[in-house]
């Protein structure tokens, strides 16, 4: 089915409601965020070695195989909706995946999020992969080998990804992002959870967004002037970068016109997925500031409503890359420049905060780390796609950064969150390529500070002198340092490329 066919289906079917435009107005229901603790990989004899077990729980092939037999069993006599869709391995290579879904709309959601196979493609279209997706089978922990009544389970050798128990449905894209995860190191290429853009003229001058949901990927990949090459998952190979997915999906509290024209416009084009937002029931205006049912609400619609988007959806080797922090503590800088060591080891770390919503049960900023700025989606071990970055940054030579889109003046609660205004000024000064500008080593984390940024105010650019209290922040700093160290204790000893700002950090 189409857009429009699914659009008809999913209102005929009491999903969903039409919005403004034509949009399509969804509620998930109890589960409004992934579930990461109720994912799952299926422990087999071929994968069994590569796969990173602390952070991924396993799953008997006898369990998945009961699963994926009770879920087939449920679904006898209703209806599905099927998808033949793509996942981009390369610039000129896919993933072919087949989507089944219980609901409309979610066939629609990743209809948008995934690539729509040329006909010739669809002619001759083979699965690699296969996701089946019931929200209103719940899976029983004894029964099935898992935790609760939602399950995401992935089998590599059978090549089919299971999802049940929860109607969210970026647990859709993020099960192909973990199977891209797998996959793309095989064939030395970074897989990246980022966002990307390239300058107007110049198809080369590509920057990368790395980060957490909620740091900023979607909102400052999506700039007016620039081209966006896509907002969330990409590969980086030897030809250079290129989209995984065919669409976005962008969080939209608080999304206003005035600071996000783009992104904002979206919500009022046919067919995007609203998700989890409240409207007047009168004219069906979108009440973007109401977090009554989830700080999570948000939007998912093809890229191609983006009017600056790549019609390509690949770029050259970076020339920036950007790590995207939300530094609830408030003392980390807006921004520092970082060396390649440095890149790899705040890589590694994927310190940030995450935001609410995003996750079940957040509800305020929690201090994370994240291996790679994204472990829920990671199978293989930390230190394959450590080197990976390694070996990307040194064949390549960008300019590395460390962007912190979090708290100045105090932690949460206490400070202020760094205005959009100001996290772009300090972007234009990044993507401005400048050689040579003054720096400071900072105190407690020792890369290097921009002493002067035009239009942002010299006491942001230096945390310390803006807290009312030096002595506050020097202990908030202490104890984020002390909290890197700990974290990377795991990685100390299969990392030699970041030893020496391990050692410096932990000896200071």
């Amino acid at each position: 089915m189409n857009e429009i066919e699914l659009v008809e289906e999913a209102i005929k079917n009491g999903e969903g409601k039409l919005g403004k435009g034509g949009s399509l107005i969804v509620f998930t229901g109890e589960k409004t965020g992934r579930s990461p603790k109720d994912k799952h990989v299926v422990r087999e004899e071929s994968t069994a070695d590569k796969i990173w077990w602390r952070n991924n729980r396993s799953m008997s092939s006898n369990h998945f195989e009961t699963l994926h037999k009770d879920m087939l069993e449920h679904q006898k006599g209703r209806k599905c909706y099927s998808q033949a869709l793509q996942a981009s391995m390369n610039t000129n290579e896919f993933l072919n995946i087949e989507v089944k879904t219980e609901l409309a709309w979610h066939s629609l959601f990743i209809r948008h999020l995934l690539k729509i196979p040329s006909t010739e493609s669809l002619n001759n279209f083979q699965p690699d992969f296969r996701i089946l997706n019931c929200p209103s089978f719940f899976s029983d922990p004894e029964r099935h080998g898992c935790l609760s009544k939602t399950t995401i389970a992935i089998s590599f050798e059978k090549k089919l990804v299971l999802i049940c128990g929860t109607a969210y449905a970026g647990e859709n894209k993020k099960s192909v992002f973990t199977l891209l995860n797998f996959l793309l190191p095989e064939k030395f290429t970074m897989p990246m959870h980022c966002s990307a853009n390239h300058a107007i003229s110049n198809k080369d001058d590509v920057a990368l967004f790395f980060g957490l949901s909620g740091t900023g990927k979607t909102t400052l990949s999506a700039d007016p002037d620039r081209v966006l090459i896509g907002d969330d998952e990409h590969g980086w190979s030897d030809l250079g970068v290129f989209n995984i997915e065919g669409g976005c999906y962008a969080k939209t509290i608080n999304l206003n016109y005035e600071d996000e024209p783009q992104i904002f416009c979206t919500t009022e084009k046919f067919a995007t997925v609203i998700e989890n937002m409240n409207f007047e029931p009168n004219n069906r205006k979108l009440k973007f500031t109401d977090s009554s049912i989830t700080e999570n609400m948000r939007c998912a619609y093809p890229i191609s409503y983006i009017k600056n988007s790549s019609k390509s959806g690949s770029g050259g080797v970076p020339k920036n890359i950007i790590l995207l922090t939300c530094d609830a503590f408030g003392v980390l800088p807006p921004v520092a420049r970082l060396t390649a060591s440095e890149a790899v080891f705040y890589f590694l770390s994927g310190f940030t905060s995450k935001v609410a919503g995003t996750e079940e049960g957040i509800i305020e900023p929690v201090p994370t780390f994240s291996t790679c700025f994204g472990a829920p989606f990671m199978p293989q071990k930390p230190e394959v796609y450590g080197q990976l970055l390694w070996d990307k940054i040194n064949n390549a030579h960008p300019v590395c950064w460390l962007l912190n889109t979090g708290w100045s003046g105090g932690g949460y609660g206490k400070g202020k969150r760094i205005s959009i205004e100001l996290t772009r000024k300090i972007l234009k000064f990044i993507l401005s390529n400048k050689a040579e500008f003054q720096t400071r080593a900072d105190q407690f984390f020792n890369f290097s500070v921009p002493i002067e940024v035009d239009g942002v105010p010299g006491n942001l650019l230096n945390p310390r002198a803006n807290w009312t209290s030096e002595s506050e922040y020097d202990k908030s700093a202490a104890e984020l340092r002390s909290m890197f160290v700990k974290n990377f204790q795991q990685f100390s000893s299969i990392n030699k490329n970041v030893d020496g700002v391990y050692s410096r950090l932990k000896n200071d």
